[in-house]
């Protein structure tokens, strides 16, 4: 089974920015109870799209830099990259199948 990524200040050029496949990034908290509720949909979307997505979760009380980079002033955030660019953001606990669909979405951004 497949496991959300921890991006972090140090990784996320590497493991989003350069990525070859789109990516999907969690902007949580732990102490954010819509983060915790969707945390299990994250960890599924990461199973059933491993070797075609990158899933992955950034806690913004760790890397409050990414949050202010990419403007995350509520979570859960999701932004989704293709090629390094930033193609689709989501605000709020969403359903796992409008997650699933902005990642298919990002293949042809």
């Amino acid at each position: 089974m497949g496991k959300a990524l921890e991006f972090t200040e140090e990784n996320f050029q590497r493991e989003v920015l350069d990525s070859q496949v789109p990516v999907l990034v969690d902007f949580w908290a732990p102490w954010c109870g819509p983060c915790r509720m969707i945390g299990p949909t994250i960890e599924e979307l990461s199973a059933e799209n491993a070797g075609t997505f990158k899933v992955g979760k950034v806690n913004v009380d760790d890397n409050q830099g990414l949050a202010a980079t990419y403007n995350v002033a509520s979570i859960p955030t999701i932004l989704i990259f293709n090629g390094g660019r930033l193609v689709q953001q989501i605000m709020g606990a969403q359903p796992k199948a409008r997650l699933q669909q902005a990642l298919d979405e990002a293949k042809t951004a």
